[in-house]
């Protein structure tokens, strides 16, 4: 008997990066630009993410973004990568996405994370209260999915709109810890592994071996993210990937540099120290033209038990960011299938 097969699901996520050269307003225009053609090419969601205190991302008003995305698209869906639960109530959260549901019914993600999205210092400015509210996290995501429930599952606040709404919610992670939140809960689970690769596999096998079926979700769903940039040639491939070298090269050094145009060579420009470090970080980062991404892709696929892979994009050249999200869902469709 011949197995079935599917079709490996595709997204992108967008940190609405701010391009040397380019006011902050550019970056909104990119990313609703950027999204248009995810909906043409057949991409299942486009999720924004929150970060703050970073004049190299425009994403801090993540739920603004995500409505304005809605506004200039008809189908995919549009989501958070994801609100970062402890620099907001959950009440606040649950007005603003079911407002969101009710404008554009059925098209709305909420992904949640743990993590604050910034420095300490910033986090401490964002805090609803004095206290550390990250380990508050699990409580506030159960508060979350009542406040967007049933009404006879309400207490006497109510988040209008809100109620019965029933937004799909995410848990993002970068560990294991998370991945055991999420099974608990019975929720599809996405893992960070652009910038966080250490404990994708662990992380994966945890959240499908704990998978608890809930009234939303009977089985487990694992989103992997990752690095992607492709191109006509492996060569051009090789070269638009410098600017995610010099972006990820500012996380290491902690500087704040906008996204950069790409170089012929990174030789000069870091240090073998400094190389080692951004290499491990963008661990999964696939890139070449079609033919070679659906072979990285396809192995990756066949190795870790994965029911979607979100894409991540740092590629100056906006025409050729869209480019490159052209040819891995050619690359995707044609190449890499799940039993």
């Amino acid at each position: 008997m011949t197995q079935q097969t599917q079709e490996l699901a595709v997204s992108i996520l967008d940190l609405v990066p701010v391009r040397q050269g380019y006011p902050m307003g550019q970056a909104f225009e990119d990313m609703k630009n950027l999204a248009r053609h995810a909906e043409q090419f057949g991409y299942k969601r486009f999720w924004l993410s929150e970060h703050h205190n970073t004049p190299t991302l425009a994403s801090s008003a993540t739920s603004i973004l995500i409505s304005k995305v809605l506004e200039a698209t008809q189908t995919i869906e549009v989501g958070s990568g994801g609100i970062m639960l402890p620099n907001h109530t959950p009440l606040v959260v649950a007005e603003q996405f079911g407002t969101l549901e009710t404008m554009h019914p059925g098209r709305v993600n909420l992904g949640l994370g743990r993590a604050p999205g910034t420095d300490m210092q910033t986090a401490r400015a964002l805090r609803r209260t004095t206290q550390e509210t990250a380990f508050q996290f699990p409580e506030d995501v159960e508060e979350l999915q009542r406040y967007l429930g049933p009404l006879e599952a309400q207490e006497s606040v109510k988040a209008y709109p809100g109620v019965d709404t029933e937004v799909p919610l995410f848990i993002l992670g970068s560990s294991t810890s998370s991945a055991v939140l999420a099974a608990k809960l019975g929720l599809p689970y996405a893992f960070a592994a652009h910038f966080a690769p250490q404990q994708l596999e662990s992380a994966v096998a945890i959240y499908r071996s704990r998978f608890e079926p809930s009234e939303s979700l009977a089985e487990p769903y694992v989103i992997a993210c990752v690095n992607v940039v492709g191109a006509d040639s492996a060569e051009e491939a090789e070269r638009l990937s410098t600017s995610s070298d010099q972006f990820y090269l500012n996380v290491v050094r902690g500087t704040k540099n906008p996204l950069m145009p790409p170089v012929e060579t990174m030789d000069g420009r870091w240090s073998y120290a400094e190389e080692a470090m951004v290499r491990s970080m963008g661990r999964y980062t696939f890139k070449g033209n079609a033919e070679q991404l659906g072979e990285q892709i396809g192995r990756f696929a066949g190795s870790l038990p994965i029911d979607e892979l979100m894409a991540v994009s740092y590629i100056y050249d906006q025409d050729k960011r869209v480019r490159s999200y052209e040819i891995l869902k050619d690359a995707v469709s044609h190449a890499v299938r799940l039993p």
